[in-house]
């Protein structure tokens, strides 16, 4: 008889994932009030595009209140040797202490890019969906024309045009204005893909028994979705939820090497990537610079890619590996 269990690789290589974003989680979280204490500052001397090293180049005096690392203590002791594990930047910035925070603000841009997909996405494909008619046409329609405008040229648009207005908003942060401006941009693109992924998933359920008793009893549109479409598309929704975050942060990637994105000295593994390939040349390569942040970023797609086929095949029978046992 077939059985639709998830094969044992595929389970090692779920739980291998979920331990190391965990992990990578555990390690950005712990480590930052060091990491926000650190990221920026300087050792314009021997620090300077310092290879990683298990001895820290930097004064102790500079980390901590003590004549040097055997009058800190045991805690303080590691985390000033970890300032030089990774490496120095070209400002003599501790690659190490860039890196985690680093991590922390690409899952945060993911985070909140799948959670405008979710919120415009849901609300957007159930809407066209429950209208039907020339209503769900003119509204798929306009999914259809943001689609196939170009996405570097919607990035542009709003940097230039929403810059100004935004900087004297927030009081002349640009920083503030750069994160803002990422964000559109990736949630004005991230949500089409669930708003015609909800509308089929609705447009199948409203033909099922439940829904159209509920409509025989008088129930409106908006008690049908929320109390009989929406626990279904639990998993749906959970699924490209999961897959957004990735994408996302690959986004962000691509933003911030071109100069788009996160700008300096505010770190995310996209800009630290921008970073290093500015560093790498024919003549000397700062390896350093490039491999850990690339590695980090590597690891965090992998996982969050895996974990997403996980929730896809636990949500979708149809998705999983059939055996013969």
């Amino acid at each position: 008889m077939p059985s639709t269990k998830p094969s044992t690789k595929a389970w090692h290589i779920t739980t291998a994932s979920v331990i190391v974003l965990a992990g990578l989680l555990a390690a950005s979280v712990g480590t930052l009030p060091l990491s926000h204490r650190w990221y920026n500052v300087q050792e314009l001397g021997a620090a300077v595009r310092h290879p990683p090293s298990l001895r820290p180049v930097v004064p102790s005096e500079r980390f901590a209140i003590g004549e040097g690392p055997r009058g800190l203590k045991p805690a303080a002791r590691v985390a000033y040797h970890a300032v030089s594990w990774f490496g120095h930047d070209d400002l003599g910035r501790s690659l190490f202490y860039r890196l985690l925070p680093g991590f922390l603000v690409s899952m945060a841009i993911g985070l909140a890019a799948a959670a405008m997909a979710v919120a415009i996405g849901v609300t957007w494909g159930a809407a066209a969906a429950l209208a039907g008619g020339r209503v769900d046409f003119i509204m798929m329609r306009v999914v259809d024309v943001l689609y196939g405008l170009p996405y570097i040229l919607m990035v542009i648009l709003l940097k230039v045009g929403l810059t100004r207005p935004l900087t004297i908003l927030l009081g002349g942060h640009s920083r503030g204005t750069d994160l803002v401006i990422l964000l559109l941009a990736i949630g004005g693109v991230s949500w089409l893909t669930m708003a015609r992924v909800i509308r089929g998933q609705v447009l199948s359920l409203r033909s099922q028994p439940f829904v159209e008793a509920a409509r025989a009893c008088g129930a409106g549109a908006f008690h049908i979705f929320r109390r009989h479409l929406l626990p279904n598309l639990v998993g749906p929704i959970a699924v490209y939820a999961t897959l957004v975050i990735p994408q996302a942060m690959l986004q962000e990637s691509f933003l911030s090497y071109l100069g788009i994105g996160i700008q300096q000295p505010t770190p995310s593994l996209g800009r630290l990537a921008a970073d290093g390939v500015q560093a790498v040349n024919t003549f000397v390569g700062y390896w350093w610079l490039i491999v850990f942040p690339c590695a980090v970023l590597v690891l965090t797609l992998l996982a969050l890619n895996y974990i997403g086929d996980a929730l896809r095949d636990a949500y979708d029978p149809k998705s999983k590996t059939v055996g013969l046992v």
